[in-house]
């Protein structure tokens, strides 16, 4: 079924960006950088809401298999929201999902796991995460640990974790279904995770929140975010990554990198920029 959304084609298995909706970060959270600067940056891209960050979902189809990577915030603290009706656009129903992978578990990416009333969206879905994610938030010390804002970061994936124990499956590295591998992407979270998907013609990577503000980060690397659990690790992956993807002229898709979904990254002078995005 054609879909306005848009769709890569990998030859084997196609990859459609899903939107879910925005959710609105203030400059404040971000460090390394002053609200002037980021004003600025976000003005010259042209960027409509300056402080509106897109929330994508990525649908990998695979001889009749539908998986999606990360389900977006699910309407949580007014969060997105978009990503069931977006998926009905495209012919599908929370049924058809076969598999949801993780790059993370922030509520802007599980929050879509879990209806209003609690129970689990994606019923017939096998659940992957990422064992350091997995762990972290399981053990008791680290809930006791973390600021009252952060325990219901903690209490909401549990919930989670718990609606879909039957078919939930923590990883580590490598090949967690067929052509679709988990790279780890550590900083922004114990266990952030990127995702490789190798098609018969071209491949992918999935790159989960390297990049909250893509024109700012991708300018200044060093900016790092409030949500960042080792904002040092986070910076020198984001960097580690960057380097990586415009030298090999990989092909990224990010969660929060606009409703476009894709693009190359280009080293310049000062930064990297996003182009040649696919639409």
């Amino acid at each position: 079924m054609s879909t306005t959304f848009p769709t890569i084609d990998l030859g084997d298995m196609s990859v459609t960006a899903v939107s879910d909706g925005y959710l609105h970060v203030d400059f404040g959270m971000l460090s390394n950088v002053n609200e002037a600067e980021c004003e600025k940056i976000q003005s010259d891209a042209q960027v409509n809401g300056l402080n509106d960050v897109h929330i994508n979902t990525f649908l990998v189809r695979r001889n009749g298999k539908n998986i999606l990577i990360d389900s977006g915030a699910g309407g949580i603290k007014g969060w997105g929201g978009g990503l069931v009706a977006n998926l009905a656009k495209m012919g599908l129903e929370p049924g058809n999902i076969d598999a949801v992978l993780l790059t993370h578990a922030h509520p802007d990416h599980i929050g879509g796991l879990l209806n209003a009333e609690g129970e689990a969206v994606f019923s017939n879905a096998e659940l992957v995460i990422n064992n350091d994610e997995y762990r972290y938030l399981e053990d008791d010390k680290n809930f006791a640990a973390v600021a009252d804002r952060v325990k219901g970061n903690f209490l909401l994936a549990r919930s989670i974790f718990k609606k879909y124990q039957e078919n939930l499956r923590p990883c580590g590295k490598g090949e967690v279904l067929p052509g679709i591998f988990a790279t780890p992407l550590k900083g922004h979270t114990p266990g952030h995770t990127g995702y490789r998907i190798e098609g018969s013609k071209e491949s992918l990577l999935i790159w989960g929140d390297i990049v909250h503000f893509p024109h700012i980060q991708l300018l200044k690397p060093e900016v790092t975010i409030a949500f960042d659990y080792d904002a040092q690790v986070a910076a020198e992956t984001r960097s580690r990554v960057l380097d990586m993807v415009s030298s090999d002229r990989v092909l990224v898709g990010g969660m929060h990198f606009g409703e476009q979904g894709f693009g190359h990254i280009e080293k310049w002078k000062s930064g990297y920029g996003v182009v040649n995005i696919k639409e």
